[in-house]
């Protein structure tokens, strides 16, 4: 799903390899870390639009909000899934056996 705010397009997509019938050879290890990637990438982005503004003049005020405000956003949708995948996890360990 592709969603446009302003100038800058920015796309949702799917977690690779998952498809309607499964997992073919993507391992959670993967997933995880592409995700933390994806969010160490949003960071990158919005402080480095932030660094260019401030230092240079490069850039408009709005696209810096938006790297930031879109920074800000994968990282809380981040630790979301993170703390469903703990608790589910504590809920699996309070199964008897």
């Amino acid at each position: 799903m592709n969603i446009t705010l302003g100038a800058t397009p920015f796309t949702v997509s799917a977690l690779p390899g998952i498809t309607g019938s499964g997992t073919q050879g993507v391992s959670f290890a993967d997933v995880f870390s592409n995700a933390v990637n994806q969010v160490e990438s949003a960071q990158q982005v919005a402080q480095t639009a932030a660094t260019d503004f401030l230092t240079g003049g490069k850039g408009d005020v709005h696209n810096v909000a938006l790297d930031a405000q879109r920074a800000e956003l994968s990282l809380e949708l981040f630790q979301q899934v993170r703390n469903k995948f703990v608790s589910a996890y504590q809920e699996i360990m309070k199964m008897p056996m």
